[in-house]
């Protein structure tokens, strides 16, 4: 059985100082670690319970099939920031039918990023006669 101690998603950006603004300054990802020097440098982030590093450079964008996903406390409250700071929102806040409310927006190089909040209510915090 593989042990796994942590895990990270990994992302080679078009432009990974463009990358860098955007998910450091713009998003407000707490950076975990860098490591080596230069505009190419790695910078790797928190997120959540994993990591997101982006390291390397390449020269055509993600596949369209890579999202993240990102669990945050306040949906309303996130959209009014990232607008305020001029983050491409491809979707704003909607109550899905399962009940989460989802708001989405995209990096630079068009990764698609779903922000959630998972309502007090909703059967992932809350199951009754549990």
């Amino acid at each position: 059985m593989v042990h796994v101690l942590s895990s990270r998603t990994l992302l080679r950006p078009t432009d990974p100082e463009r990358s860098r603004v955007f998910y450091g300054e713009q998003l407000g990802l707490a950076v975990y670690r860098e490591f080596g020097a230069g505009p190419e440098r790695g910078t790797v982030y928190f997120l959540g319970g994993g990591f997101l590093e982006l390291s390397g450079r390449s020269e055509d964008p993600p596949s369209p099939a890579v999202r993240l996903w990102l669990q945050v406390g306040d949906v309303a409250a996130a959209h009014e920031e990232l607008r305020a700071k001029g983050v491409r929102i491809t979707r704003p806040p909607v109550r899905e039918p399962w009940g989460l409310v989802e708001m989405w927006v995209a990096d630079p190089d068009g990764t698609p990023i779903v922000l959630v909040e998972v309502p007090a209510d909703h059967p992932l915090r809350f199951r009754p006669g549990i």
